[in-house]
């Protein structure tokens, strides 16, 4: 049975044309994986910040820890678990000031941890996490994806592979504060041709 994550960053709530766009990518999928297991994690109120106590917790091996690094490296864990049950991670990316929204780079912050999705090995690192697929749907008001202002999509991109998730696609709704109508015409047809 296919396991699908779906990831929402925008602060934007029923306004956000990720979310909207990511609605019709799971639609479609769900329609074609009848019975599929969904969990969607909702990023949007904020993601802690990984500091000095985190990397003590998450390092320390968890029958060791204390109780406060348990409770610490919980969130972290429960993050890592989510995205390891997924065969198909679907990402809803909104560009906020060319790059990632806070929250979502956060969430890979807390997914970066060596011996659990990346390891380096003689020729380089090396992800862990291999056989998946994501679709992230990229949303901007004035950036274009792909261009030399996008500080987001390659970001994703390489963040996914360095965890060996090397299947990844895109759906764009960009520059749409220079044509709303085409740029979400052309973001929903790009999601009806995605393979299911």
């Amino acid at each position: 049975m296919t396991s699908i994550l779906r990831i929402d960053a925008s602060i934007k709530g029923d306004n956000s044309v990720s979310r909207r766009l990511t609605d019709r990518v799971m639609a479609r999928l769900q329609a074609a994986h009848a019975g599929a297991t969904v969990i969607t994690r909702d990023l949007s109120g904020g993601v802690p910040q990984i500091d000095g106590n985190w990397i003590g917790a998450v390092f320390t091996p968890a029958e060791a820890r204390s109780a406060e690094q348990a409770e610490i490296a919980a969130y972290s864990d429960a993050l890592l678990a989510e995205v390891r049950a997924a065969d198909v991670l679907v990402i809803g990316l909104p560009v906020y000031n060319f790059g990632v929204p806070a929250q979502l780079k956060s969430w890979f912050d807390h997914l970066a941890r060596k011996g659990e999705t990346f390891t380096y090995t003689e020729t380089g690192p090396q992800g862990l996490l291999t056989g998946k697929r994501a679709i992230i749907v990229l949303s901007s008001d004035g950036t274009k994806l792909g261009s030399p202002i996008d500080f987001a999509s390659g970001y994703v991109r390489h963040m996914l592979g360095f965890f060996g998730i090397t299947d990844v696609e895109f759906v764009a709704a960009d520059a749409i504060v220079f044509d709303p109508e085409g740029a979400l015409k052309k973001a929903e047809a790009e999601v009806d041709a995605l393979a299911a």
